[in-house]
């Protein structure tokens, strides 16, 4: 029983791997063009504050933040580590 079960999985496992993969670098790649696009935004709320216009600083330091290695990325690469312990147990199923 146990062997068909590691057969039925290792499509899923093959699938995991290459997805893994493929989002680990999909992470890296974002995370560069985030650190670029937190700087423009961050650049924009400075000269929205020389012009006086507080609320549209807010929101742009606030979409900074949001862009910046503290914000999305970070989240892209907390589930890309969940998936990486997901794959982990998965092969650890399939050695057992």
């Amino acid at each position: 029983m146990r062997t068909i079960l590691k057969i039925i999985a290792s499509p899923f496992i093959l699938t995991l791997i290459l997805a893994v993969a493929v989002l680990s670098f999909l992470s890296c790649v974002a995370g560069a063009v985030c650190v670029v696009a937190c700087v423009g935004l961050s650049l924009l709320a400075i000269l929205c504050l020389l012009a006086g216009q507080t609320t549209g600083c807010i929101a742009m330091f606030v979409l900074a933040f949001l862009v910046s290695p503290f914000g999305l990325p970070a989240l892209g690469g907390w589930l890309v580590e969940r998936l990486y312990g997901v794959k982990y147990a998965a092969m650890d199923f399939m050695v057992s």
